[in-house]
This record gives structure tokens, C-alpha cells and sequence, in this order.
């Protein structure tokens, strides 16, 4: 691109207010032609899915910082400056999601992820004490279980034979953000065929599918695809409505509180541990502060958010460093010398040793975060260097190139944990490194990530060497739902034999 069409692609013009419908009618714009409906998004027709994440985000990286595209007759402004990060997240006002969130509304409701205004800031603030360390801590036993079964399965797999290890690790955290979201066992490491399972596979198909080609909704609803989405969402509804009576009424027959119990065995027979919705019930007061359609909406969201990401990150670590084999040994005389000959860690303190590991996990955030893009919508008028950019219009937070930035991190596609060395953090901006979003609406569960993909990745490091199949120079990615490898993480497993 010349150095004309640069200067011009950032050239923002006739930013007016809003309409009564909310849709700007001019806003910035830069040299492409926009066209009636479709905005600039014609630019994109005809990409193959496997090209398309790469041909957007060569797009942001050659109009960054600021730039415009057109979604029909609204525009979106796009941001890659950690300054400007800052001004639009660093402010409890601006806590409206954008857009492309709405289709989560019919299976998430306005839970955490998806709400605003004052049911947002009363539900963060009732939930977050369920993120509390002691309550983290009392998941340690979630964590240890499911990666164990996660172990005994790969252990077939560790052959030294390619295979796809995605579905493996999506199978452990949806039983891991199950038993700790809602308190129940779903056992899909064990039982493929769950129906809860199955429905929680489809409707995150079926979703990502509306992202990918964007059908109106009174269209949509006909269509078989629609059929099987109502009937899905109806299946997944039902069973979160039925752990929720189940738990209200196991609670409504215990003699004390569920917060106040300290080591005695809980009321379902297990030993001790507060699920998020266990807490939620508490908090709630009999329907008083949440209504009940309104616990199943952060269940929903709880399994949904806690998930989808955290598959995807730990996927990228063991991709990571199965082609960085130095590191991965790194990795292992750590993790090893913490755990000795135990099989996994079975405490927060064990986990909080795992210093590598962290930057490890942290420099695969950086290169691959779960989110590649945020949206918020202005509730306010703000000034971004040298321009206003009104209340109502959408901002998009591209995370995945503000990481890759060679202003703020040199060599940006290299894989360098030591990047997050505290040494190496000091003079670095606080909002260049984003990968949990930040300020009022960071993510709320990522001490509970971290912990989790800790646990599973010291494990799998500690029992197998992780050998890469694909390169990242070609590795080809989807930003679906999270982003993620067109083809799965395929690997290679082989088990470590010890006193060599």
C-alpha cells in the first residue's frame, strides 16, 4: 500500500449524530468504495474460509491504528494503540457490547458476557466473590480429576502416531466448567453420546455458522438449520432449568448455608465444593436479586465462556511447543522438579511455582488469544488522537494485531515466553497486552483459566513429548466463536521415560 492510500485510509470525515434508530448516518471513512447494503464488506466476498482470518488481518495491520469498514449503512471503527485501548475500555460507560454479540442472545440471554447497564453491574458484582481464591482453591480437585481421565484417554493416543487432540481437550473443559458452573457431572471424556454434550456441539456450530454467513433472523427460523437451532436451544434450556430446581431445592432442604459449610461432606454427597451456581442460589435470596430465568443465563454463559476459550489456549500451547522443543523441555524440568513423581499438581501453591510455564501461557495469548477482536458500542462521545468518534458507533478491538504490533513487542511472530519476564514488562504499555479485554470488563474467570490451563498443560508436559505436525508459518486459522486451526491441533504423543 503507498504511502498516499495510507494517509487517506485514515482519513475520518462527517462523523454526525445518531438517527432515532440508532444508525449513524455518515461516519469515518477511508478510500474503499462503500456499496448499499453490504457496506465494505464486499471485499471479503469470495475468501475461502481457510484464508479469510489471514486476508482481515492483513487488512487492520496495513490501516492500522485507526481505520473505518462499513457494515451496510453503519460504520465500524476499528482501533490497533494500546492508548487507544485504554480511552475506550478504561471507562465504566462504555460497557455495551457491540453488534455481532447478539447472536448469542437466544442461548446466553443478558448474561454476564452479553448484558449491560445496571443488570451488568449487579450481576458482576454478585458473582465475582464466586472467583474468590478459596473458592478457586476448592476446584483444585475438578481440575486434578478430569485431567486424569483426560490422561488415561491420550495415554491410547501416545503412539507417536499424528492425531487430533483438539476434540480431547473440549471433551475434559466441558467437564471441568460443568461440575463447577452447575455442580453435575456430565462425564463427556467418558460419554460422547450426552445429550447436553451433543446440543452444547451443535449450537456452537449452528452459531458460528450465522458469523460466517449472516442470515436475517425471519428468514432463518425456516430454514432446517433454524428448526435444529430452536430445538437444541429448547434441549440445553430444559437441562439447565432442571439443575437449577435440583439445586434449589437440595439447598431449600439443608439445614445450613451453603457458605457457611467449612469440611463436612455438602448436601449432594460429595465432598465439599461450591459450584458458581450453588453461590448464585445463595446470593440470590429466593428469586429476590436473580430470577431464575436469569441464573440460567450465566450458567449458560459460564459453560459457554468457560469452555470454548480455554480449549483453544491450551491447544495453541501444546501447538506452540511442539515446534519449540528447547522450550518445551524448559517447560518439563520445571513442571517436573515441582511435581516430581506425582502425575499431576494437586495444589493452587504447586501451580503458582509454574513461573515458565505462566509466560509460556501468556506469550501464547499474545500471539494467539482466544478473542482475536472485541466490540463495544459508545454510550458517549470520545476523542481518539485527533478524532471524535460520536456515541453509537461500534469499536472494534483488534487484540490479535495490537499483539502483534513490532512497535510494542519486536519480532512480534516469534515465540519468546521470556517477553513476560517482570524484567521484561516494566516499561511496557498496561493496555498492549489484552488478551482477557480490559478495565470494567475484563474477563471475569481468568484466574479460574489460568489455573485450569495450568493444571492440564503441567500434566500433558510432564507425561508426554508434544511433537508439532503443522509450522506457524502455515498454520491457517479461523476466528470463529474463538480463534482457532482450520484443522484441529494435530500431534504427536510420546510418553517420557524417566532415569534415562
Amino acid at each position: 500500500m503507498s504511502l498516499d492510500t495510507k494517509v487517506k485510509s485514515r482519513i475520518l470525515i462527517c462523523l454526525f449524530d445518531a438517527t432515532a434508530d440508532k444508525t449513524l448516518k455518515k461516519a469515518t471513512t477511508g478510500t474503499d468504495i462503500r456499496l448499499p447494503i453490504v457496506g465494505t464488506k464486499y471485499k471479503l466476498f469470495g475468501i475461502k474460509r481457510e484464508d479469510f482470518f489471514s486476508v482481515a488481518i492483513q487488512y487492520v495491520l496495513d490501516n492500522a491504528p485507526i481505520f473505518c469498514t462499513w457494515h451496510g449503512s453503519t460504520p465500524e471503527i476499528g482501533i490497533v494503540k494500546p492508548e487507544y485501548f485504554e480511552i475506550v475500555t478504561n471507562n465504566a460507560v462504555h460497557i455495551k457490547k457491540g453488534r455481532l454479540y447478539k447472536l448469542l442472545l437466544p442461548w446466553l440471554g443478558e448474561g454476564l458476557l452479553t448484558s449491560t447497564g445496571n443488570k451488568w453491574h449487579l450481576h458482576r458484582r454478585l458473582i465475582t466473590p464466586a472467583f474468590h481464591f478459596k473458592i478457586l482453591e476448592s476446584f483444585m480437585d475438578v481440575f486434578v480429576e478430569k485431567t486424569q481421565t483426560l490422561l488415561t484417554g491420550l495415554d491410547g493416543m501416545s503412539t507417536g502416531e499424528p492425531f487430533n487432540i483438539y476434540p480431547y481437550i473440549t471433551e475434559c473443559a466441558l467437564d471441568v466448567i460443568c461440575e463447577t458452573a452447575m455442580g453435575v457431572p456430565i462425564n463427556a471424556m467418558k460419554n460422547k453420546e450426552n445429550p447436553y454434550v451433543k446440543s452444547v456441539y451443535i449450537i456452537s456450530e449452528l452459531i458460528l455458522g450465522r458469523f460466517i454467513k449472516p442470515i436475517p433472523e425471519f428468514i432463518y427460523k425456516h430454514t432446517s438449520q433454524g428448526r435444529l437451532f430452536q430445538r437444541t436451544l429448547e434441549s440445553l434450556h430444559q437441562f439447565s432449568d432442571k439443575v437449577i430446581a435440583e439445586r434449589k431445592e437440595a439447598l431449600r432442604k439443608s439445614c445450613k448455608c451453603v457458605l457457611e459449610r467449612k469440611s463436612e461432606d455438602d448436601i449432594f454427597g460429595r465432598k465439599k465444593r461450591l459450584s458458581f451456581l450453588d453461590m448464585l442460589l445463595e446470593a440470590s435470596e429466593d428469586g429476590k436479586i436473580i430470577s431464575d430465568r436469569e441464573l440460567r443465563e450465566e450458567v449458560n454463559t459460564f459453560m459457554f465462556a468457560g469452555h470454548d476459550t480455554t480449549t483453544a489456549n491450551i491447544c495453541w500451547n501444546l501447538f506452540l511447543l511442539g515446534n519449540y522443543p528447547e522450550i518445551q523441555e524448559l517447560v518439563f524440568e520445571e513442571v517436573h522438579s515441582i511435581l516430581n513423581d506425582k502425575l499431576t499438581p494437586t495444589s493452587i501453591s504447586e501451580l503458582s511455582e509454574m513461573k515458565y510455564l505462566e509466560c509460556v501461557i501468556k506469550e501464547t495469548l499474545r500471539l494467539y488469544p482466544s478473542m482475536p477482536v472485541i466490540m463495544r458500542q459508545l454510550e458517549q462521545e470520545i476523542t481518539l488522537g485527533e478524532y471524535k468518534i460520536p456515541a453509537t458507533a461500534n469499536i472494534t478491538l483488534h487484540i490479535y494485531a495490537l499483539h502483534r504490533s513490532p512497535e510494542i513487542y519486536p519480532n512480534p511472530n516469534k515465540f519468546d515466553p521470556e517477553r513476560f519476564f517482570p524484567e521484561n514488562t516494566q516499561n511496557r504499555h498496561p493496555y498492549a497486552y489484552v488478551p482477557f479485554s480490559a478495565g470494567a470488563r475484563n474477563c471475569i474467570g481468568q484466574k479460574f483459566a489460568l489455573y485450569e490451563e495450568k493444571t492440564i498443560l503441567s500434566s500433558l508436559i510432564n507425561r508426554y513429548k508434544i511433537v508439532a505436525i503443522e509450522t506457524p508459518e502455515k498454520i491457517r486459522m479461523a476466528a470463529d466463536l474463538v480463534l482457532r486451526p482450520i484443522n484441529g491441533t494435530v500431534l504427536k504423543l510420546e510418553r517420557r521415560v524417566f532415569g534415562n
